[in-house]
């Protein structure tokens, strides 16, 4: 199906047929081609085997796809980046967006997926929130008009907020240095439900000599982006990409320590972003000062990367090599990513410079820069890199970084296709939970087979899967690294503090 065929969201009504038109655009791609079909057997993805089901049952007679059940397959997916074609992506999410514009979101999703929001609201009376969250009655009832599955535990919300401690801190004023600094993207879970990771991941850093600087965030999008709230995610993202741009701009790197955040604005706003006018401009500009040297445009192309702060990551690498084959296919392509209409420019800024927590940490170990005054931390630890860590193609540094640990016996969990099972806000849903319980459980099985005392994790979603499911307490990985510094200062008044506690 050509994409001239399929109108592009510009802020008018789309044409009643479009989403459905859209999600058969996916759904012949994926027909078409099956490399899934068989790949995805063994992994939690719930989108590719009911893909192929309905496809199966359509040629075989057995009645066309309707409607109701595109929009079902669309729900699915909860964008894990485990399936190889990048423009899938972005096929799912538009016509998820189309379904969303024309046949409305109930109020109760427009509330769950609006995690700020549901975060500052809980941690502005957070002992009034927590009393109900504790009392049975009441919490069922909330739970039931929010639409959120009855056994469902929820995160209690934090007496001391993130923000308040930040700013007693002074991280809103961004730090004149020469040295390394960094934009910390805090994420809204570790805002206004897990300070602690938080706390922690800025303790870590300055530990080691890096400036940190809270610049005004918004929530990543991902819960809006999941459930097709298309405006929602757009105010978000350009908020967001304008702000840390600047940032970069500044000469700071930008660090997550979610990786979902670090997933959406390292791997999901580049989609495409090599393709807009402006990257296209540059290159051909490039191009013929080189007298079409492309090796020579691929040197400029990286140094024109690292100008602002002296370096961008690894998946800025394969943008940087452009070769006479791709300028030609250029002039035939334009940038169709989901973001497209954020402009090319800022979206590879923020991308090009935007790194996971336990990436930055580990590329300064290599570099010899990271700090090595390690305390004992005497624990067997069970580690599982989340789907959007994995994704991102940064190796396993949190299992690296956990090896530098005296005493800590770390083994991975999981492998590459193994899940949780919560699917961001998927798995609170009412009709999602028994799922998303069953999913995970391939995954936890393996955890229990362990027994390990600790099981870490930098995904907080996961965390609160695991909080679900298992009986350990779980962590993120820089809360480890942080008790075996403060562990490692023996001659100083932190030498001796209490125990790593889960709040």
């Amino acid at each position: 199906m050509s994409d001239a065929c399929l109108p592009h969201d510009t802020g008018n009504r789309l044409p009643d047929h479009v989403a459905e038109l859209r999600a058969r655009k996916v759904i012949e791609r994926c027909a078409s081609c099956g490399h899934c079909r068989d790949l995805m057997d063994d992994s939690s993805c719930l989108f590719m085997p009911q893909l192929y089901r309905l496809v199966d049952r359509e040629e075989s007679g057995g009645g066309a796809i309707t409607s109701t059940e595109m929009k079902q397959l669309l729900d699915l997916c909860n964008t894990c980046g485990i399936c190889p074609c990048t423009p899938v992506h972005t096929w799912i999410r538009e016509a998820k967006d189309a379904f969303v514009a024309r046949d409305g979101l109930p109020a109760n999703i427009r509330l769950i997926e609006n995690v700020q929001f549901m975060g500052k609201l809980g941690g502005a009376l957070p002992q009034f929130a927590n009393l109900a969250l504790n009392n049975g009655l009441v919490s069922k009832g909330l739970k039931r008009v929010i639409g959120i599955h009855p056994e469902r535990k929820l995160p209690l919300f934090p007496t001391d907020g993130f923000t308040a401690w930040a700013q007693a801190r002074g991280l809103g004023n961004m730090p004149k240095t020469s040295g390394r600094k960094v934009a910390y993207f805090a994420g809204c879970t570790a805002r206004y439900y897990f300070p602690q990771v938080a706390k922690a991941t800025v303790d870590v850093l300055e530990r080691n000599g890096v400036a940190v600087y809270l610049p005004e965030q918004k929530c990543c999008g991902m819960p809006a982006m999941l459930e097709g709230d298309r405006a929602f995610t757009f105010d978000l993202a350009r908020f967001n990409v304008a702000e840390l741009a600047r940032c970069v701009t500044a000469g700071f790197d930008i660090v997550c320590s979610c990786p979902t955040c670090g997933y959406l604005l390292k791997s999901v706003l580049r989609e495409g972003a090599q393709y807009s006018k402006e990257y296209r401009a540059l290159v051909q500009q490039m191009a013929c000062q080189s007298q079409g040297d492309f090796a020579q445009v691929s040197k400029r192309l990286t140094a024109e990367d690292a100008v602002f702060t002296g370096r961008a990551n690894s998946a800025s690498a394969n943008a940087n090599k452009p070769s006479m084959l791709g300028l030609t296919q250029w002039k035939m392509l334009s940038d169709q990513g989901y973001f497209a209409e954020l402009g090319g420019a800022n979206r590879l800024r923020v991308a090009n410079h935007t790194y996971d927590l336990g990436e930055y940490l580990w590329e300064m170990h290599t570099a010899g820069q990271l700090k090595l005054e390690l305390g004992a931390v005497p624990a067997h630890v069970a580690y599982f890199a989340p789907c959007h860590q994995r994704q991102q193609g940064i190796g396993q540094p949190w299992l690296n970084l956990l090896g530098l640990v005296p005493q800590a016996r770390t083994e991975r969990v999981g492998d590459a296709f193994d899940c949780c099972g919560l699917g961001g806000i998927m798995g609170f849903k009412k009709d999602f939970h028994e799922t998303s319980l069953s999913i995970g459980a391939r995954l936890t099985n393996k955890i229990k087979v362990v027994a390990p005392e600790k099981v870490a994790t930098d995904c907080l979603s996961c965390r609160m899967q695991f909080q679900q499911m298992l009986p350990y307490q779980v962590f993120h990985p820089v809360e480890i690294l942080r008790e075996s510094y403060r562990n490692g200062l023996a001659a100083s008044p932190e030498a001796h503090p209490a125990p790593l506690a889960q709040s």
